[in-house]
């Protein structure tokens, strides 16, 4: 079945299912340093909790029979195994149902965390991954070539989520019509990264044709994708190197490394031979397809119903694209497959950070306050932000959220603070820094500042990486008797 078999793109095949693989390594990682303390069977917003209240139906995991923080662990483990496996390239060597039952298994364990990881895991990426992944199942392995309507879907995901991203900017904050958002996005961000205030200093000019350049790569180069060859292996690489900026310039787990591999997927043997070719390189394209087999019949069966399944469930990402009312991050089904992207549809034009303090002392009036260090946000004002992506701080950018006066944020900080007042060891290894060296606070109370980056003066004069003013507090001064009341 000459129509089915797509001979020449091995290559963006491999790299799709290593480069997603490499994802889930990381977010399986994840899960075992992070998800217990943060919805754990004694986390922030425990998971029994949640599924008591949540039915399986509209969050399907495999914690909905039953949770423990053992078999988180063995998902967690299991997870990470599996997709290393991928990454080396050992499942890839069999026959075509091989590589497809791990990425199955990928999803299905991935799937379960996601569906009951609430705010934690609210984000766009989670829902991108899990669709990378599942698409992934069905590129079949080494021996057969890759299947050309799951390639097509995987050109359509990239599409989505270039142009939801395009599109949602450009409806959204009107900083992004007239090409000032990048006046305030570095520096607002959720997470910076050790570049972000060089980018935030960059001449005013330059931000405007970085906008302009953003809004053509978003808005017109996704359908380039729809002419495959040349011209859409050009479109990619266009999309591969505005994602290779954003990499430079933020911390945004690994939205943008796993955009960069999916827009690879349209990259076809001829177009990287002849860029190899420019380099120097002697390759020939067509040895790279050598050796592939006929797909078997079932394998040929299966792909075909389930590329007809997701051109079905298209539908409703595909309204959302052109509707005045479009959607961002959103799932129409439980599954997280064929998504609704986007991100940043509203600029931050002043930054906000929540800092909690704590004391030792048994008078709060009359105390010596020093402040819990995180890993990531913004704290000690001379410290350079760090860089995390594509490793994701769940914590952290919740803190962000609730910089902003998300009132979701508060049902995990308020049982925060109490672990801080317990002193409760896996919630402070998800810091960077206990002032109090794993002694429980007497008090605690969290503060408002506004921070802004140090002009190139300011850095020179004191020092700092950041500036920043006092605006009062979040939460008043609490010990442990007087919280547990709000838990």
């Amino acid at each position: 079945m000459e129509w089915f078999d797509a001979e020449g793109w091995t290559v963006a095949r491999t790299v799709a299912q290593r480069g997603v693989a490499a994802v889930y390594v990381v977010a399986f990682v994840a899960v075992l340093r992070q998800f217990r303390p943060l919805l754990g069977e004694h986390g922030l917003l425990p998971v029994p909790a949640f599924v008591a209240r949540v039915p399986w139906r509209s969050a399907p995991s495999l914690f909905h029979r039953r949770y423990s923080d053992r078999l988180l662990v063995v998902v967690g483990w299991t997870g990470l195994v599996l997709a290393l496996s991928v990454v080396v390239g050992l499942p890839q060597q069999g026959p075509p149902w091989v590589p497809l039952l791990v990425f199955l298994a990928l999803f299905g364990l991935y799937l379960s965390v996601v569906n009951v990881g609430q705010v934690f895991y609210g984000f766009g990426w989670e829902s991108l991954l899990l669709e990378a992944g599942f698409l992934c199942a069905f590129l079949g392995s080494d021996r057969v070539a890759p299947p050309v309507t799951v390639l097509a879907l995987l050109w359509w995901l990239v599409l989505r989520l270039e142009l939801g991203a395009g599109l949602i900017k450009w409806r959204g904050d009107r900083a992004w019509r007239d090409l000032t958002a990048l006046y305030y996005h570095h520096e607002t961000q959720p997470m910076p990264n050790p570049l972000s205030r060089w980018f935030h200093l960059l001449p005013r000019p330059l931000h405007r044709v970085e906008v302009a350049a953003n809004h053509v790569t978003q808005l017109l180069v996704p359908f380039l994708l729809l002419a495959p060859g040349p011209v859409a292996s050009a479109g990619a690489a266009i999309m591969v190197v505005t994602q290779a900026w954003l990499v430079l310039s933020g911390n945004f787990a690994w939205l943008n490394g796993l955009t960069m591999v999916l827009a690879f997927s349209a990259v076809d043997d001829a177009s990287l031979a002849w860029l190899l070719g420019l380099l120097g390189a002697d390759v020939d394209p067509a040895s790279w397809s050598a050796g592939t087999e006929p797909a078997p019949a079932w394998f040929v069966v299966v792909v075909l119903a389930v590329s007809a399944w997701l051109v079905v469930l298209s539908r409703h990402p595909l309204r959302n694209l052109v509707s005045r009312r479009q959607l961002m991050n959103a799932s129409f089904n439980a599954w997280h497959l064929v998504n609704a992207y986007g991100a940043f549809g509203s600029i931050t034009r002043r930054r906000v950070e929540v800092v909690v303090e704590g004391t030792l002392d048994e008078d709060p009036d009359d105390a010596a306050w020093r402040e819990y260090e995180f890993r990531g946000k913004p704290g000690d004002v001379r410290r350079v932000p760090p860089q995390y992506a594509p490793y994701h701080l769940r914590l952290d950018w919740g803190m962000w959220f609730l910089g902003l006066g998300s009132s979701a944020q508060m049902r995990w900080f308020v049982p925060f603070l109490a672990r801080l007042l317990e002193a409760d060891a896996p919630t402070l290894r998800l810091l960077r820094r206990d002032p109090f060296d794993g002694r429980p606070a007497r008090w605690v109370r969290a503060r408002l500042y506004h921070y802004r980056f140090a002009t190139r003066e300011e850095r020179r004069s004191t020092g700092q990486w950041w500036v920043r003013s006092d605006e009062g507090l979040l939460v008043d001064v609490h010990d442990l008797r007087s919280l547990r009341r709000y838990l």
